[in-house]
């Protein structure tokens, strides 16, 4: 049996929730879902120019669990970006 997953903190809460390729509808797009966690993860990284340990510590959570959590978002934004695909966030 898997162990509890923890809660994990978040305290963004992004409006816009869907990025497109423009001049493409959406009916023809693969969608890729980021969720709260990894965007979390990636604006502290990003936005808010924090190190690993201290992101880690914002949401606590280990540094291990939050490099599993970036590295996921980091993917799927890749993805996304060279491959013309939506992304909701979720």
């Amino acid at each position: 049996m898997p162990r509890p997953r923890m809660c994990r903190r978040v305290k963004f809460n992004p409006q816009i929730t869907y990025f497109k390729p423009q001049g493409i509808s959406m009916r023809d797009l693969e969608v890729i879902n980021l969720s709260l966690e990894e965007i979390e993860a990636y604006r502290l990284r990003h936005v808010d120019k924090l190190d690993q340990k201290e992101s880690a510590r914002k949401m606590k959570t280990s540094a291990s669990t939050y490099q599993r959590i970036i590295y996921s978002a980091y993917e799927k934004i890749a993805d996304a970006l060279t491959n013309g695909k939506a992304i909701r966030i979720s």
